[in-house]
C-alpha cells in the first residue's frame, strides 16, 4: 500500500531550516528541565503513594485538613482520573505500612459515612528510588550506544552517529516536553515513572526502525546510482519511504492516542510519551538522521582534500 505514488519533496534542501526547528526544540525542553524541574513519580522518589476513591466526592481542602493534623499537611495531593478518586503522596519515611495506615485510619476517622476504597498503596524506600534513577538512566545510555554500534557496523560509523544524534534528539525533545506539559494538562499525569521509562525505550527501538529502512533503501541505491550526488541520493531514498514511514507511524500513532483518550490514567502517561515520540522520531529520521550523515560526509570530504 502506498499513501503516495510519486513524490519529489526536497528534504535535504530544507535541513538547516530543520536544525534550527530541532534545537529550539531542545532548548525550550532544557530550560524547562532547569527552572521547572522533573517531577519524578513515587517510583524513583522513594516515600508513600496511595490512590483512594471516596464515594460521595470529597473536597482536597478537607482532605488536607484532615492530613495536616495527623502530621501529613505537606503531602502532595490531586484528583486522579475521576473526581472520586485522589492521588495522595507524601515522602515521609517509616517502617512497613506504618504511613499508609495512619493516612487511611485518619480519612477513615476525618469522613464519616464516606465510602473509602484504596485502589493502589506503593511504598518506595529513597535509596531504592535514587537506584531505579540511576538504572533508568544507564538503560537509556546503553541503548543508545547499543545502537551506535549496530547501525556502525551493519553501515558505516557515520550511519550509526546519525541514528544515534537523531535517537538523543527523540528522547532530549520528550523529555523536556514532558516536564512543559506536566501540570499544565487536567487529568494527565506526566511524572517519569517506571511505565515512561518503558515508553522512552520502545521509543528509541521504533525510531531506530524507521531510521534503518531509510538507510537500507539509501545503500540500495548507492549501488544502483553511482553517480549520483549524495544530496540528490538521500532525496530520492526520503521520497521512496515516505509512505511506508507515514503508514507505520501514522498507525502506532492512532493506536496510541485510543489509548491516551481510553486507555485509563495508569495508561495516560505511557501513551502520551510514546504519541509525542513518534512525531519527534518520524521527524528526526528524515532531518536529523540523513541530514547528519551527509554533512558528515561533506565534512569529511573537505577535510580530506585539505
Amino acid at each position: 500500500m502506498r499513501l503516495f505514488k510519486k513524490t519529489n519533496i526536497d528534504f535535504i534542501g530544507k535541513r538547516f531550516f530543520w536544525y534550527s526547528v530541532s534545537t529550539v526544540m531542545v532548548l525550550i525542553g532544557l530550560i524547562s528541565i532547569v527552572f521547572k524541574g522533573i517531577n519524578y513519580g513515587i517510583d524513583f522518589q522513594g516515600g508513600t503513594e496511595l490512590i483512594i476513591a471516596f464515594s460521595p466526592r470529597v473536597d482536597i481542602g478537607n482532605v488536607r485538613v484532615i492530613l495536616d493534623k495527623v502530621g501529613f499537611g505537606k503531602s502532595e495531593i490531586k484528583f486522579y482520573g475521576s473526581e472520586g478518586s485522589l492521588l495522595i503522596r507524601t515522602n515521609e519515611q517509616a517502617e512497613g505500612t506504618t504511613i499508609g495506615t495512619k493516612i487511611k485510619t485518619a480519612l477513615a476517622e476525618g469522613l464519616p459515612g464516606n465510602n473509602i476504597q484504596v485502589l493502589r498503596e506503593d511504598k518506595i524506600g529513597p535509596k531504592v528510588g535514587k537506584e531505579l534513577r540511576t538504572d533508568a538512566l544507564l538503560a537509556v545510555m546503553w541503548a543508545l550506544g547499543a545502537i551506535l554500534v549496530y547501525i556502525g557496523i551493519r553501515f558505516k560509523f557515520r550511519y550509526g552517529l546519525g541514528a544515534t544524534i537523531s535517537i538523543f534528539h527523540d528522547v532530549l525533545t520528550t523529555f523536556g516536553f514532558l516536564s512543559i506539559l506536566n501540570g499544565l494538562i487536567p487529568g494527565l499525569n506526566l511524572e517519569i515513572t517506571q511505565e515512561v521509562i518503558a515508553a522512552f525505550l520502545t521509543l528509541i527501538g521504533v525510531s531506530v526502525n524507521d531510521t534503518v529502512v531509510i538507510f537500507d533503501r539509501i545503500r540500495e541505491n548507492e549501488k544502483i546510482h553511482r553517480s549520483m550526488p549524495l544530496g540528490d541520493l538521500m532525496n530520492k531514498s526520503l521520497n521512496e519511504t515516505l509512505s511506508r514511514t507515514i503508514i507505520t507511524s501514522g498507525t502506532i500513532f492512532l493506536v496510541l492516542l485510543i489509548l491516551l483518550i481510553f486507555g485509563g490514567e495508569v495508561n495516560r502517561g505511557f501513551a502520551f510519551t510514546m504519541a509525542f515520540g513518534i512525531v519527534t522520531g518520524t521527524y528526526s529520521s528524515i532531518y536529523v538522521a540523513s541530514a547528519f550523515v551527509l554533512d558528515w560526509t561533506r565534512f569529511r570530504n573537505r577535510t580530506k582534500s585539505a
